[in-house]
């Protein structure tokens, strides 16, 4: 593996303790949930998001690895476990839970609603967390499911679409990786 990507990205201290506290909650939390297409634990899908984080650090100065990291691996246990937000914020802080709580769709809001709503929390924080909401709709276009009839397949495309445009400025690695993935995504 070329290394000279890495030489201006310096992880923080820490990092891989940071890696494992984070991984270790989320798979309990997350149990035996599974990512339904594959029948793989659904921790695969929070370990590929935080591989696209990696490696948009390498390709990114000052990156904020110590926050990325942490937030990318439990940015769906709020929206898709019984994991509270004191909990998070008492065993990771307040700036993780945040930015976590940004990232859960709201389920109050009527569904048409949730995605935009999610987008402005969003973009109320840090430029880190705008890029893990790249990195997991990275992860996320796989090719779909194939109980998916056209129109949500469309509807997952378009939202795709949107959420390339509302933070495509936050991480140009990122937003080139997503405009691909959408690119290359069954068409409208």
């Amino acid at each position: 593996m070329n290394t000279d990507n890495f030489s201006h990205t310096s992880f923080p201290d820490g990092i891989q303790k940071v890696y494992q506290k984070a991984i270790i909650f989320a798979a309990k939390h997350h149990g035996n949930q599974i990512l339904f297409c594959d029948k793989i634990p659904y921790v695969t899908h929070l370990s590929n998001v935080c591989m696209e984080i990696f490696v948009a650090a390498a390709h990114t100065p000052e990156f904020d690895l110590g926050l990325a990291v942490p937030v990318a691996l439990l940015h769906d246990v709020l929206e898709d476990t019984d994991c509270t937000e004191a909990e998070l914020s008492a065993n990771f802080g307040a700036d993780i839970a945040a930015g976590v709580r940004a990232l859960t769709k709201d389920v109050t809001l009527p569904k048409e609603e949730r995605m935009l709503d999610s987008l402005r929390r969003i973009q109320a924080q840090p430029k880190t967390i705008w890029a893990i909401k790249l990195a997991d709709r990275i992860t996320n276009l796989q090719p779909p499911p194939p109980h998916w009839n056209a129109e949500k397949i469309s509807e997952y495309k378009t939202e795709a679409i949107l959420i390339y445009d509302h933070l495509k400025e936050s991480n140009p690695y990122l937003a080139s990786r997503l405009k691909n993935e959408i690119a290359q995504y069954p068409p409208l």
